[in-house]
């Protein structure tokens, strides 16, 4: 036995919600379709809302009314079986508050509704008889349309009225009320944008007749419906919905129920938020569709409506007669006529034995709760029109536009709706792309992948013929240690990304290894190649021990005080051992010790990338590093075979660079990190440059091709990593603006300077035998070449992909190091190298997947936003909220998830943050955070900030991991965040469209903590009151225009579930923490 429910509807999905529960494993079917000829899921923020236009002159002319000029009444609603009443009592005390002159209440308006007339009275309202309210309303506000012959011709010459109208159906009413000259506005004709979501009292009222739809459902149907827990498991209804717009999918689905589709290709997307009518061709289709769901379901539900006209038929007759018997059909577009053939609306009908329920009351069978919902959206509506104490009427005002229907009496034709916005054609490679794997056969699979690997093993045999054993010895370890970093890294856990980058910062010091084999001379370098070696080591021992000291405090940030004792002093033991057994064997001859040496390092160095799979090994992870690096250090002394001299000028430079780094580890912060880790990447490009032209000019006449062009790449790279970095950290530490470059034909210059760089390599290396000198300049014009390029390239980008820019350097470090081990033979630099090479790419990858980039686009600079880039805006009403309410809404809820992003390391928020969490949680309150890859300035930042602040990091979870809870989360906290909780990611051609972005806006209510209206990485202006001082929620009207793409304006803000709590992150935290803290004791 099963039931099935099928919901047929073309208006918000949400008040399915109802039917989620009941969902099971067992058979019990509901279905429901809904064509979209209404508005199925309202695509709210599917584009940018056409904004009002500014008033004509006349408008300016005539300002309107002023508040204390005017009253507002509210009468008894008379059409039968109408509970509902237009105003509650808070809402009457808020058009007071506002200045209006009175608001007249009929006697018992809100008696049917549980709000007595006592209630109206203590929030300042008048209560008067029916025929003082009509005489003396200027605005009259109404649920239903006033009946003819009984309240339209009552209606006072010249007043307003807002209602429920229904124009087309209700033409007498009309008439009526425009012989008394008044201006009509119908609720259900606003339209459906962005900042006219909380006047949708459509959306409100479907809301509740979807939720009293099931029960009455529930109520007519012969069998169970609700879930029960039996011995044979959870039994319930299989829900199936149906919409002719893509967008409901995800929302139907996100319920768990099943979404149904027509066989046939055509977008339902209308304009102004509403479906279009669809072709005949589809009908055709979607009827056979309806067709068969019928003879399979048990209750079937609909809401198609179609603005001011007859609701369409879906369901057929013949349809009908296909159901079993004691089926149900709740038919919710029954006062339009309804959308089965066979509906009577008002009463309950029972044809050839399927009982279809036709009931035009349903909201108002919840009167108290519908009147509440009405009377917000009616409110809000009313305030809008006009403004700063006015009443003013703006034909130029869209939503205004949308839902009059009279205007001092004269009839206006409806408002066109908006065009739906053009999507975006997708390129002929995508679209072939896509056909090819769609044709993609089993046989077609395989042999491409055999094609893959037969190229790839041809290739390295070529490889192999035209180099020679040297280049393919170096390129055998650079392989081989690729694949072992690439396994390696991807091992890593998110919330170490910092560590990860900063403990390879320390291990690409390494590069210094490259100085020990060209420095010479006594106690001080005698030549300038020797000189520049000496600086190499010097440099390098700045980034060892400075990138070591600072993971080791990254980590310790991590550790928990329930974890075990660690003795990280007894891996002095093999430190001691190694060395000294090194040693002693190294007296009685070399043999294979280097190799060994080299192995050991090589071993140790992934092993610390290995440890950081997760926090409990991490910290073991930083001391097998510093181990791999020692011996590296260790067999590459040996390797060179200094004199005592020299070994001492290479004891005090290291020691000095040691020392440097240190102190500068010690003294950095967590938020400095990004500038950080940055500065340490230029040290490294710099070493690598200074080696490779001290290795050439050391004995430039005798280098082989292989070291020549090694050596070459080795100062491209690394003087474009040198240079980039520089850069980098300039924007990062706010030295230099974050704003990209615009550097004129920025991809031609790049491509001449790379140009310039071959032409340049191949005269170095054809003349380096024979013109040592000539070659030289050549060598010194890629070195200019290569920073100017480093330059171009990083100053072009924003400060909104420095995340990117940041992993990019990280990996041309690690190249550079690549290139050093194959000038100089060394395996232990090609294998370390390698590491870092792959690791930098690897996070790369990730940010730009996180950030909808390509890996191309970054190498070649072009990430930052096109010139001409369109502007993008949105305007609207959003709602403020005080901390006392934030405080409020936190203590009620039963889940949190918090949402960070750079805002809070700039405000240096953490602590804060971390004391709310303390507090939510020790009442019980399940508190999570949720963090975007991109949630910082580098991978990981926002981790390492938390776990500063002592914040577990069990409870701080990745995108991936949280991103389905948000529809089941009471609130949620944003806090500086705004690309990465964008819905408008999800619409094709936005400026961000496909970034990966965290679902906040699904949870059941959203704060947004901001310094200001501005968005993504953008300055941040500070805010006139840090704390807004507010009792109350305020709504205030804000525009936002913006064209970069990584600050581009954010439609989350601007819905219904919103709120912004506007003041400086930290200070505001505090403020809230304080708010939980007395409420916490006085409970």
């Amino acid at each position: 036995m099963g039931l099935d429910i099928l919901l047929m509807r073309s208006r918000g999905v949400r008040c399915n919600a109802a039917w989620s529960a009941s969902a099971s494993a067992t058979k019990l079917q509901i279905s429901c379709s809904y064509r979209k000829f209404h508005t199925a899921a309202p695509r709210r923020n599917a584009q940018s809302d056409a904004s009002p236009k500014t008033a004509t002159p006349l408008a300016q002319e005539l300002p309107g009314v002023p508040y204390s000029s005017l009253r507002v009444g509210v009468p008894l609603e008379i059409y039968p079986n109408e509970r509902r009443v237009a105003l509650t009592p808070q809402n009457a005390q808020l058009l007071l508050k506002k200045g209006f002159a009175q608001v007249l209440v009929e006697k018992s308006a809100g008696l049917e509704a549980q709000f007595l007339d006592e209630q109206y009275r203590a929030a300042g309202a008048v209560v008067v008889d029916r025929n003082e309210l009509f005489d003396r309303s200027d605005i009259l506000l109404k649920v239903r349309p006033p009946v003819a012959g009984q309240e339209a011709e009552l209606v006072k010459d010249s007043s307003t009225l807002i209602s429920f109208l229904y124009p087309n159906q209700n033409k007498a009413i009309i008439e009526a009320l425009a012989a008394k000259k008044s201006t009509a506005f119908a609720m259900e004709m606003i339209p459906r944008i962005s900042r006219a979501q909380v006047f949708d009292a459509l959306s409100s009222m479907a809301n509740i007749a979807g939720y009293k739809a099931v029960l009455e459902a529930a109520n007519h149907f012969g069998r169970f419906l609700t879930g029960q827990v039996t011995a044979a498991g959870r039994m319930g209804a299989i829900v199936r919905g149906f919409d002719t717009r893509a967008a409901a999918r995800e929302q139907v689905q996100s319920l768990g129920a099943e979404f149904i589709e027509v066989p046939f290709e055509e977008s339902g997307e209308g304009g102004g938020g509403y479906a279009k009518e669809m072709s005949k061709e589809f009908i055709e289709a979607e009827m056979a569709l309806f067709m068969e769901q019928c003879k399979e379901v048990d209750i079937v539900i609909t809401t198609a409506l179609i603005p001011g006209k007859p609701a369409p038929k879906l369901i057929t007759e013949e349809m009908v007669a296909a159901m079993k018997q004691g089926s149900v059909i709740v038919d919710l577009a029954a006062e339009t006529g309804g959308n089965c053939a066979v509906t009577k609306p008002g009463e309950l009908y029972v044809h050839k034995g399927v009982k279809i329920v036709g009931y035009t009351d349903l909201p108002s069978r919840l009167p108290t709760q519908s009147s509440t919902l009405y009377s917000n959206n009616v409110t809000k509506f009313l305030l809008s029109i006009g403004g700063e104490g006015r009443f003013a009427v703006n034909l130029e005002d869209e939503v205004v536009r949308g839902s009059i229907v009279l205007h001092n009496g004269v009839a206006l034709p409806p408002a066109p709706r908006a065009a739906p916005p053009p999507v975006a054609a997708p390129s002929a490679a995508k679209v072939a792309e896509a056909a090819e794997a769609r044709a993609l056969t089993p046989w077609q699979k395989v042999t491409r992948e055999v094609a893959l690997v037969t190229g790839g093993m041809g290739s390295v045999v070529a490889l192999g013929k035209l180099t020679g054993p040297a280049f393919m010895s170096n390129f055998f370890t650079f392989g081989l240690a690729g694949l072992i970093g690439y396994r390696v890294v991807w091992g890593v856990a998110p919330a170490l990304h910092s560590p990860l980058m900063s403990v390879t910062n320390a291990i690409s010091g390494m590069v210094g290894v490259g100085g020990m084999f060209v420095m010479g001379g006594g106690y001080l370098p005698a030549t300038i190649p020797q000189a520049m070696g000496a600086a190499s080591v010097l440099l390098a021992s700045v980034n060892v021990a400075g990138g070591f000291v600072i993971t080791k405090r990254m980590l310790d940030m991590f550790k928990r005080a329930t974890d075990p004792p660690e003795y990280t002093w007894l891996y002095g033991i093999p430190a001691i051992l190694y060395t000294g057994g090194f040693l002693f064997a190294a007296s009685t001859g070399m043999s294979g010790l280097v190799q060994a040496g080299y192995l050991t390092s090589s071993v140790l160095c992934i092993s610390a990338l290995s440890g950081l799979a997760s926090q409990t090994t991490a910290r073991q992870g930083n001391i097998l590093g510093i181990l791999g690096v020692g011996s590296g250090v260790l067999a590459s002394l040996a390797a060179v075979g200094f004199d005592p001299e020299v070994l001492v000028q290479f004891a005090a430079v290291a020691a000095l660079g040691g020392t440097a780094g240190t102190i500068i580890g010690r003294r950095i912060t967590a938020i400095e990190l990004p500038q950080m880790v940055a500065a340490l990447h230029s040290v490294v490009g710099l070493a690598a440059v200074m080696t490779s032209i001290a290795s050439v000019l050391a004995d430039l006449s005798h280098a082989s091709t292989l070291h020549l062009v090694t050596a070459y790449l080795g100062v491209l790279i690394g003087g474009i990593t040198f240079t980039g970095s520089v850069v980098a950290f300039l924007k990062l530490a706010g030295k230099m603006s974050s704003r990209p470059v615009r550097i004129p034909a920025k991809h031609f210059v790049n491509s001449t300077l790379l140009g310039a760089n071959i032409a340049s390599m191949g005269a170095f290396v054809t003349m380096a035998p024979s013109a040592p000198l000539i070659a030289a300049g050549f060598l010194a014009a890629n070195t200019v070449l290569s920073f100017i390029k480093g330059f171009t390239t990083t100053a072009a980008i924003g400060g909104a992909d420095m995340p990117v820019v940041i992993t990019v350097l990280n990996a041309y470090s690690g190249f550079a190091l690549v290139a050093e081990g194959f000038m100089l033979d060394n395996p232990l630099l090609t294998t370390v190298g390698s590491l870092i090479g792959v690791s930098g790419s690897i996070l790369s990858y990730i940010m730009c997947v996180a950030m909808n980039r390509t890996l191309t686009n970054v190498l070649f600079g072009g990430i930052s936003a096109p010139a001409n880039q369109p502007e993008h805006k949105i305007e609207g009403t959003i709602t403020k909220t005080s901390v006392d309410d934030t405080a409020d809404a936190l203590l009620n809820a039963e889940s949190v998830i918090l949402v960070v992003g750079y805002g809070m390391a700039v405000a240096k928020a953490q602590y804060a943050i971390a004391d709310i969490v303390s507090l939510l949680r020790s009442k019980g309150i399940q508190t999570r955070f949720a963090i975007h890859p991109v949630a910082g300035r580098m991978p990981g930042q926002c981790n390492v900030l938390l776990a500063e602040a002592s914040v577990p990091y069990d409870i701080v979870h990745e995108m991936d991991e949280i991103n389905d809870d948000f529809g089941s989360t009471d609130v949620t906290l944003v806090i500086g965040a705004n690309d990465t909780v964008n819905p408008i990611a999800l619409e094709p051609g936005s400026p961000i469209a496909g970034m990966p972005v965290l679902h906040a806006w699904k949870s059941k209510q959203v704060i947004v903590m901001k310094r200001g209206m501005s968005s993504g990485y953008g300055e941040l202006p500070p805010s006139p009151s840090p704390l807004l001082p507010l009792s109350k929620l305020e709504r205030i009207q804000c525009s936002h225009t913006l064209s970069l793409a990584a600050d581009v304006p954010n439609p989350m803000f601007f819905m219904p579930g919103t709120k912004m709590l506007f003041g400086d992150a930290k200070e505001t935290c505090e403020a809230i923490k304080k708010g939980l803290e007395s409420r916490a004791s006085s409970s």
